[in-house]
């Protein structure tokens, strides 16, 4: 497998949907131990959205696809995530603007992307507690996957892991940004909900190319 076309970008983000919708009493009960224990709720109020407006999203290129997507999930999803997620995907879509199909160079640079614009919208580096401790040692992995050459797939899963990795350390983490913040030391030992989240859905989401 050597590059990503615009349909398994629509597959891969069609079954994101699923699982966000699926886990959303599980990621509940994962910010319920340092924060307001609304985040499953929160996303998947903007996915359900995205799920009943899908037939009517725009296929024709990667970019205008995930810029759609964006939209929909910064106005519907609720709280923080709104702007968060939507911001990652709108970030996304920009990067991939007329593109039909992605290298493995281009998928690290597009989550690079996607990092930049999460960032810019809240501040947020490795280390805070947040998503970005999994979402940027998976942009790492890819860019060093793109460098050596190595399949697309292959890389995909090594990237996934490095997400569940990342997520995982979280739980040594003192939460200096979002709602994790104010329980301060009580953050200790519970991984973020939202690094959690991304580490689950890369590993589900990269087995459908099986």
């Amino acid at each position: 497998m050597n590059k990503l076309l615009t349909s398994d970008i629509v597959k891969m983000i069609q079954y994101m949907t699923k699982l966000i919708i699926e886990k959303e009493a599980y990621f509940c009960e994962l910010d319920s131990a340092a924060g307001d224990g609304d985040f499953g709720t929160s996303l998947a109020k903007g996915f359900n959205h995205l799920k009943e407006m899908w037939d009517n999203l725009p296929q024709d290129d990667i970019g205008t696809f995930l810029r759609s997507c964006g939209i929909i999930i910064t106005e519907y999803c609720g709280g923080a995530s709104g702007p968060i997620w939507g911001s990652a995907f709108r970030s996304a879509g920009k990067y991939a603007a007329k593109k039909t199909e992605l290298s493995l160079i281009e998928l690290g640079e597009l989550m690079l992307n996607t990092v930049n614009g999460i960032q810019k919208r809240g501040g947020a580096q490795l280390g805070d507690k947040t998503l970005l401790d999994a979402l940027i040692p998976v942009t790492e992995s890819l860019k060093k996957s793109g460098e050596a050459g190595e399949d697309l797939l292959e890389a995909m899963r090594k990237a996934a892991k490095e997400a569940a990795l990342g997520a995982e350390k979280t739980k040594d983490i003192i939460a200096s940004r979002g709602r994790a913040s104010y329980v301060g030391e009580r953050s200790l030992n519970h991984p973020d909900a939202g690094a959690m989240a991304v580490g689950i859905l890369f590993t589900e989401i990269v087995e459908i190319f099986k």
